[in-house]
């Protein structure tokens, strides 16, 4: 849930990419745009670089706007994102998410419904 505005922008990217459901993925631009900063896609990419301490935030269900697996050099091995994803019924081939529309989640953009 998205809390008041004095939640690090980090802590509101965290907040988004918990409600991902397993076996779906969302792209950065869309998280960023959920948190208020449409234009901050790069900087949502720094939040999961640095959520590897953070057992509960899936990180690896985040991925480009093309549904290429782009953060998976930031994981503890290479190939564990893809892992990740393949373990929640997701097909990945030369690091691209197969059927990518129907895999990704589109977070509600509307704050009542982030708020449940």
């Amino acid at each position: 849930m998205i809390k008041a505005s004095s939640e690090s922008f980090f802590d509101k990217v965290y907040d988004v990419v918990r409600r991902i459901p397993q076996g779906k993925v969302a792209t950065y631009g869309d998280i960023a745009k959920v948190v208020g900063s449409p234009g901050a896609a790069r900087m949502v990419g720094w939040a999961m670089n640095a959520s590897h301490d953070k057992p509960d935030v899936p990180a690896h269900r985040v991925v480009n706007r093309n549904g290429l697996l782009t953060g998976k050099a930031h994981f503890a091995h290479p190939d564990l994102m893809q892992q990740l994803l393949e373990n929640e019924g997701i097909t990945v081939i030369n690091n691209q998410i197969q059927d990518f529309e129907s895999k990704r989640w589109i977070p509600p953009f509307d704050e009542e419904e982030i708020d449940e």
